[in-house]
């Protein structure tokens, strides 16, 4: 497990986000994750949404069913799925700004919540299925997260966790001067292998159905955020003040390193597919 030298907390990582809002969606978006390019002509936003549907088909997602977005952003991923799959769909942010943003597109089937994902309040069994996707990396308490989930899905219920991955073989210089610095830049409390993912879910009750490593599917998202940073610093004073400024500024600083950190293979990205203990929890 990658720990930054200076630890990084809810707190951190909710100003982080409510701070730098006006940045992450002009650069990026409502999806604050990565994209998924399937053939490589996909437009960024057509890349964006298809992770959220291969999240989708690995959840095997059925109408009505009750789903649970963890660490859901701006609610673009449970929109999508809601309207496309016809699950109702609760979410949970730390981001006070990005639940705001959420509340102002409401979208039948969707409710948000500006709440820690470890005060979810959500009744035991009441879930049949959940997702994170790129938030399980802000959580200090990374097996209190899994056993959280398999609490609040119902026996056979599936999780999907997309995951930015630290390779075990990385170099010591490689965790010096990219992953550590990417964990304590990012408000990343740690950064983990697929190993001490997979090891965590398991003691928390999952069985591992499935593992896809989508690095390279995913890197090119870092190289356009990187124009349209350039970009955006370029022609917007606010931008600069915010991303070139204060406690923040080390964000235009990031994204290089995780290109980088992806052009090494120090930094993976994973998906992985879980099952609540059930019918539905043999191995595929």
């Amino acid at each position: 497990m990658i720990v930054p030298q200076t630890p990084q907390d809810a707190v951190a990582v909710a100003g982080h986000y409510d701070e730098l809002d006006p940045v992450y969606r002009r650069v990026w978006g409502e999806h604050v994750h990565h994209g998924l390019w399937e053939t490589g002509r996909e437009t960024p936003a057509q890349a964006v949404e298809a992770l959220v549907e291969t999240v989708g088909d690995r959840l095997r997602l059925r109408p009505g069913e009750a789903c649970v977005d963890i660490g859901c952003g701006y609610g673009a991923t449970a929109r999508q799925l809601a309207a496309g799959r016809g699950v109702r769909v609760t979410g949970f942010t730390l981001s006070a700004v990005q639940a705001r943003h959420a509340a102002a597109h409401p979208t039948p089937g969707v409710e948000i919540h500006h709440r820690d994902w470890f005060a979810n309040a959500l009744p035991e069994g009441s879930a049949d299925a959940a997702w994170a996707i790129e938030s399980t990396e802000h959580m200090a308490d990374k097996p209190r997260f899994f056993a959280e989930a398999h609490r609040v899905l119902s026996p056979g219920g599936r999780l999907v966790v997309c995951a930015w991955l630290a390779d075990p073989a990385a170099s010591e210089w490689t965790v010096r001067h990219l992953l550590e610095p990417v964990c304590r830049e990012g408000r990343l409390p740690s950064m983990g292998t697929r190993e001490e993912y997979e090891a965590m879910a398991r003691a928390a009750g999952f069985t591992v159905t499935g593992y896809e490593d989508v690095s390279r599917r995913v890197a090119r998202t870092w190289t356009i955020c990187a124009r349209r940073l350039l970009k955006a610093l370029a022609m917007d004073r606010d931008a600069r003040r915010l991303a070139l400024r204060g406690r923040h500024r080390v964000f235009a600083v990031t994204v290089p390193r995780l290109i980088q950190a992806y052009r090494t293979g120090a930094m993976r990205y994973g998906i992985f597919t879980l099952a609540a203990a059930g019918e539905d929890a043999a191995p595929e």
